[in-house]
C-alpha cells in the first residue's frame, strides 16, 4: 500500500512541476477569470418576483427585502451602516411598508452589521437568528489577535484599491463607514426550524450546518424562494478559512445543499453573488454543489483510511470532470486542497500517522541541514534565483524560508521572498490566496524598510 502511495505521490510531483509559469508571460487566464467574476458584484437592486428584490454589491454581501400585505421582512443586513442606509433608503423606494421583521442567515459581521438602517421607525421588530448565534466568531476567541491580522490578509484590507480585484464573493472595496454599527441583537430564535408568519407571508427557517455552525435557510413556499445564507454562492464553497476558523463540518454543509436542492425553487438568493432564476437551473446549481462538497469529503475519508499522509491525500482528492468546469464551482473563494486539510486534520489532528513527524526538528536546525546539503548557502541562493528565473515559485518560496534562518544576504533574500509573493498572487484564481499572498508581501517589505 505505501509503495503505491509513494508511486502516486512521485506522479503528482511530476504533475505540479509541469505547471509552472512565468512571470514574463503575461496576464494568468486565473486572474482573467477572477476579473471576470467581478461582474457579480455590479451594485444592483435585481427584482427577482413581484415580492422579492436583492440587494447586490453594495457591500461585501447581499440583502434582500420581501414584500407582504402588512410590511416587509429584510434577509440579512450587510456589513456597515453607510452601505445598509444606502441600501435601504433604495428598498423604501419600492416599498415604504413596515419592517416587520429581520432574519439573519448567520453571525457574520458582513451580513449583520447594518440592521438599524433598515428598521427605521418601524416598532416591535422581530430579529431572527439561530440558537447558538455569532457564538464561533473571531471576537469570541482566545487568539483574536492573530486572526483579526489574518483576516486582513486573507480580504486584503492593507492594499492599495488598485491591487484588490475582488474578494471571491464580494467586490474588492467594500463600505467601511461605521463597520458593525448598526448591528442589532437577536430577540428570537430557534433550534431545528422555525415555520412563521412575518408580515403576512408563511416563511419556513431551517438550521442548516455549513460555512458557520450558526447558519440557516430561508425558505417561503408562497413566493418559490429560498434564501441561501452562506452556504452557497458562486464560487467553490470556502470549506476552510485561511484567516483561521472552526473546523466547518463539511458532510453537513453539503447534506444542507441536498435539503435545499429538494424544495421546488424556483428563485435562489445566495449571501453573496448574483440571485439565480429558473426551476431547472436552480436545481442544477444546488446539486452540483453539494455533490461537489461531499465529494471532497468521501475522497478525503477514504484517502485517509488508505493511510494517506496529510500531503498525499491533499495530492489525490479532486473534482470530477463533469464538476471542475462547472461555472459555480470555480475556486474564486474556497480551494479543495484547504477543504482536504481541514477535514483530515478534524478527524485526527497535527500527527499524520508517519513516525517521522512525531518529533522532528526545530525549524532553524531543519533549514541548517537542507541548506548544508544544497552545498552550502550559496548554492541554496543560486538555487533561489534560478527558481524565480524559471517560474518555480513555490519551490522558490520554501528556499527563501530555509535561508531567512540565517543572516546570510538577508535582505536580498527577503526583496527574493517579496518577488515570488507577488509572482505566484499573479497566478490566483482564488481571491483570498491572491490577497494574502500581496499583503504579505506588502508586511515584509515595509517591516525591511523600517
Amino acid at each position: 500500500m505505501l509503495g503505491a502511495v509513494f508511486i502516486q505521490s512521485c506522479e503528482q510531483a511530476k504533475e505540479v512541476n509541469n505547471n509552472k509559469v512565468n512571470i514574463e508571460q503575461g496576464e494568468h487566464p486565473n486572474i482573467t477569470k477572477l476579473k471576470q467574476q467581478s461582474a457579480e458584484f455590479t451594485p444592483d437592486i435585481i427584482k427577482l418576483n413581484e415580492n422579492v428584490y436583492v440587494a447586490v454589491g453594495y457591500d461585501g454581501s447581499n440583502a434582500s427585502m420581501v414584500i407582504g400585505d402588512e410590511g416587509v421582512v429584510i434577509v440579512d443586513a450587510l456589513r456597515a451602516l453607510g452601505a445598509a442606509e444606502n441600501v435601504a433608503g433604495k428598498f423604501r423606494e419600492i416599498s415604504d411598508k413596515p419592517v416587520k421583521a429581520v432574519v439573519y442567515t448567520h453571525g457574520h459581521a458582513d451580513h449583520t452589521g447594518g440592521a438599524t438602517a433598515f428598521i427605521g421607525e418601524s416598532k416591535d421588530v422581530k430579529v431572527i437568528a439561530r440558537e447558538g448565534f455569532k457564538e464561533e466568531l473571531q471576537e469570541n476567541s482566545p487568539v483574536e489577535a492573530i486572526l483579526k491580522i489574518r483576516n486582513g490578509r486573507q480580504f486584503g484590507r492593507g492594499l492599495k484599491a488598485e491591487d484588490v480585484i475582488n474578494r471571491g464573493v464580494g467586490p474588492g472595496i467594500t463600505s467601511s463607514d461605521r463597520v458593525g454599527e448598526g448591528y442589532i441583537k437577536p430577540n428570537t430564535t430557534f433550534q431545528g426550524e422555525l415555520k412563521i408568519n412575518l408580515a403576512g407571508i408563511d416563511f419556513e427557517l431551517y438550521a442548516a450546518d455549513g460555512e458557520t455552525n450558526d447558519e440557516l435557510f430561508v425558505w417561503i413556499p408562497g413566493f418559490e424562494t429560498l434564501f441561501t445564507g452562506d452556504n452557497y454562492y458562486k464560487s467553490f464553497p470556502n470549506l476552510y478559512a485561511i484567516r483561521g476558523s472552526q473546523y466547518r463540518d463539511v458532510k453537513s454543509w453539503g447534506e444542507s445543499i441536498q435539503k435545499m436542492a429538494s424544495f421546488p425553487v424556483a428563485y435562489l438568493v445566495p449571501g453573496h453573488t448574483r440571485p439565480l432564476s429558473g426551476k431547472d437551473e436552480v436545481h442544477e446549481n444546488l446539486t452540483n454543489y453539494s455533490d461537489a462538497i461531499l465529494s471532497v469529503f468521501d475522497q478525503t475519508i477514504d484517502a485517509m483510511n488508505k493511510g494517506y499522509s496529510l500531503q498525499q491525500t491533499v495530492d489525490s482528492v479532486r473534482l470530477s470532470d463533469d464538476l471542475i468546469h462547472q461555472p459555480n464551482l470555480q475556486e474564486f473563494y474556497g480551494s479543495v486542497p484547504w477543504g482536504v486539510r481541514s477535514i483530515y486534520l478534524h478527524y485526527v489532528g497535527w500527527f499524520d500517522g508517519n513516525p517521522s513527524n512525531l518529533n522532528p526538528l526545530s525549524g532553524s536546525e531543519e533549514a541548517r541541514r537542507i541548506i548544508e546539503l544544497a552545498g552550502g548557502e550559496q548554492a541554496m541562493y543560486k538555487q533561489l534565483n534560478d527558481a524565480i528565473a524559471t517560474g518555480d515559485y513555490q519551490w522558490g518560496l520554501q528556499l527563501a524560508d530555509y535561508l531567512m534562518q540565517t543572516d546570510y544576504q538577508k535582505q536580498s533574500v527577503i526583496n527574493s521572498k517579496i518577488t515570488l509573493l507577488r509572482a505566484l498572487a499573479s497566478q490566483q484564481i482564488n481571491a483570498p490566496a491572491r490577497n494574502y499572498y500581496l499583503s504579505y508581501a506588502y508586511e515584509l517589505e515595509n517591516s525591511s524598510k523600517g
